[in-house]
């Protein structure tokens, strides 16, 4: 009996799917234009059409793993729901005070985003918890009824509760949850304790507000897909991917909406970090070009990297500090407004601009004939030959490069007094030049090196302009997988099925109760294993521990992974040992004689790895003849000018075929660019590696 999983990747222009066939490996793929009002709606299109291609696989289909940007749009555009904050007397203001810090101390116009809580909704209690947990003013539950009441007849959809210190208490917070849970019971609810028992107010408040911020409209979304997927025959498990890489079910993501605010940018990393244990390549540059944004990560001795804290709706773009700080096992990339709609237009200086705006799915580029005005980066590549009008989507989209080049010559060309060509060029090296900038500062901070990187490519328009970047940060060979078009929607079967946890316990390490501890991980670990309810049952749940240390006095912590054997079998001087030999190996020192103290537990619960397999390359005679498409002019990025580049057809090749640039090799869902000095070679599993010259 055959079975199959759907990944389904929602991005800003696109949503793309991928259908794997378990049994025998096949796979199956499609890419439609995301319908922002509702994005449900091109999940539901896109899955009507696989289907229409012949194979009615929706009754042997287990499990959906999704994908959304719909937590983070919410955010940036404001559109979550009407949200109150409960907090404790003295501590309304949180939200606006943060941390204190400017982050641009010479600018005196500096603009910060405005809470997602507007302070006449933000609500004080009288209660007070000690920082080690003892109750000191004991919680008045009539005064909470009262700012309930009140907060209600504002007419709030969400309500957030983050008591001081409740990281070591949760009383006071678990008192309030269970009035709402009586008295208003279809009220939306977030309880710090729940969605970020850790150390630090205001990253506690902000997530614990983000989540409320949310939840309403995330419970919203998942119930219409939901809805749409059984109108399908859909009777299998849906699955949301979340930010550290894991994935999860729709109940937790439904609890936890914060948690999967960066849900589809992550999977392409993970798959790049698939790929590069496949192949035993350690140092990869994941780099993710879709139609909205570039997203890239790097991958050092195989492991990306995860943070804990990241900012959601910066004002300024590149400035830390000046967005909305959120708390959640996040992995580390790096995401611009860089596109294929990033749209290019003459800034007030004079100069060309391309992007952050984008044209997105609707209306889109101009080149898409969906009313577009305003020239993008695909409108850029089309009319310097990289893309055919007549193969966008394999076909299934006519592109109008007349009307591409009507738009770049009307506001791009003629207000800078330049040529048609040169103004496109234009375009295309300046957003390479965006990205080469902040792809060689994320690798600068991590450590790496740009000219040993492999760049793994991703998305519609990442393998168009890999080259490019190439060039611009010194690597010298790019991978692109198969099927990299989709590659997201790809990865989400690579990653594991997992939930991660932390709880805040601020102790030195000679006054620490090492049985507490225990129980500290014992009861995270009976949390973790209660987020798979349901799931693979009979699976044993794997458990990976973490801890949060840091010199007396510091500032900020050092995360420790640890082994996973009972904590009272761990002595004192072994976890001090770990930590300086950590300590030294990240900052070149260590202070032997300088306490220490615990901040923040971890654990990461997640089910054994599934496995999955890339389907061998099956072209049976194969020839670069018989896979040549043609010949077409595209732009050199060396001459400066067209020169004729052969076209190849991607579903013909064979492994072992060899193309000397310049090329160009299409397929359905993205266009591979190969300079004149760089060779491709493909592989068993239909991945083309790019080796460019150095010079």
């Amino acid at each position: 009996m055959p079975s199959y999983r759907l990944g389904c990747d929602i991005g800003g222009t696109f949503t793309d799917f991928v259908l794997v066939d378990d049994e025998t490996g096949e796979i199956r793929i499609n890419k439609c234009l995301t319908t922002p009002h509702d994005p449900s709606e091109a999940v539901e299109t896109g899955i009507r059409q696989l289907l229409e291609r012949g194979t009615d696989f929706m009754p042997h289909l287990r499990e959906i793993i999704h994908g959304t940007t719909l937590v983070i749009n919410a955010i940036i555009e404001r559109k979550g729901a009407k949200t109150g904050l409960i907090t404790t007397k003295g501590f309304k203001d949180v939200l606006e005070l943060g941390r204190e810090l400017r982050y641009d101390a010479y600018d005196i116009f500096a603009e910060y985003p405005e809470p997602l809580v507007p302070r006449y909704l933000r609500k004080e209690v009288n209660e007070r918890v000690y920082s080690d947990g003892r109750v000191l003013v004991p919680l008045d539950e009539e005064e909470v009824r009262k700012i309930l009441d009140d907060l209600l007849k504002q007419g709030i959809q969400s309500l957030a509760v983050c008591f001081i210190n409740s990281f070591e208490n949760p009383v006071h917070e678990l008192k309030v949850k269970e009035i709402v849970s009586r008295e208003v019971p279809d009220l939306f609810l977030s309880i710090s304790y729940d969605v970020l028992p850790q150390i630090r107010e205001y990253e506690r408040t902000s997530t614990t507000v983000a989540n409320a911020y949310v939840k309403p409209i995330t419970a919203r979304y998942l119930k219409r897909l939901e809805e749409r997927l059984q109108s399908l025959g859909f009777r299998g498990r849906l699955f949301i991917m979340l930010s550290s890489g894991g994935i999860t079910t729709t109940e937790t993501a439904r609890e936890y909406p914060v948690r999967i605010i960066e849900s589809g940018p992550t999977a392409a990393v993970i798959a790049s970090q698939y790929y590069g244990k496949l192949f035993g390549i350690s140092d990869l540059f994941c780099f993710d070009m879709g139609g909205t944004t570039a997203k890239s990560c790097l991958i050092q001795k195989g492991k990306v990297d995860l943070v804990s804290t990241f900012e959601v709706g910066r004002v300024q773009r590149f400035k830390k500090g000046s967005g909305l700080p959120i708390q959640v096992p996040v992995v580390d990339l790096m995401e611009i407004g860089a596109g294929g709609g990033s749209i290019a237009r003459i800034n007030r200086m004079g100069l060309l601009q391309v992007g952050p705006e984008s044209a997105g799915a609707d209306p889109g580029p101009v080149c898409y004939g969906r009313g577009g005005t305003e020239p993008t980066v695909t409108d850029a590549d089309l009319v310097l030959g990289y893309l055919d009008p007549n193969y966008f989507l394999g076909g299934a989209m006519k592109l109008d490069k007349e009307a591409a080049e009507k738009a770049i010559r009307e506001k791009v060309a003629e207000p800078l007094g330049t040529g048609l060509i040169e103004a496109a060029f234009g375009i295309h090296d300046l957003i390479n030049e965006t990205m080469a900038a902040a792809a060689k500062t994320h690798i600068a901070e991590k450590g790496g090196n740009p000219s040993i990187v492999t760049i793994v490519a991703f998305g519609g328009a990442g393998p168009v302009h890999a080259y490019g970047l190439a060039k611009k940060i010194g690597a010298s060979r790019i991978l692109v997988p198969p099927l990299a078009g989709v590659g997201s929607a790809l990865g989400f079967f690579t990653a594991p099925m997992s939930f991660d946890l932390a709880r805040s316990h601020k102790v030195r390490l000679e006054d620490a109760d090492f049985e507490a501890i225990e129980r500290i991980f014992k009861q995270m670990e009976q949390e973790g294993a209660s987020t798979f309810k349901g799931v693979r049952e009979g699976e044993e749940v794997i458990f990976e521990r973490a801890i949060d240390m840091r010199f007396v006095g510091q500032g900020s912590e050092t995360t420790i992974p640890i082994d996973n054997r009972p904590f009272t079998q761990w002595s004192r001087e072994e976890i001090r040992r770990l930590f300086d030999e950590h300590y030294e190996r990240l900052y070149g020192r260590t202070y032997p004689q300088t306490p220490v103290e615990f901040v923040t537990f971890r654990l990461r619960a997640r089910l054994p790895d599934r496995p999955f397999r890339l389907p061998r390359l099956q072209v049976e005679g194969g020839s670069l003849e018989k896979a040549k498409k043609g010949e077409r002019p595209a732009f050199s990025l060396l001459k400066r000018t067209f020169v004729p580049f052969e076209v190849y057809d991607r579903y013909k090749l064979f492994p072992g075929a060899e193309i000397s640039g310049p090329a160009i090799i299409e397929e359905r869902e993205s266009t591979i660019i190969i300079g004149e000095d760089a060779k491709a070679k493909v592989d068993e599993y239909g991945f083309v590696w790019i080796e460019i010259e150095r010079r």
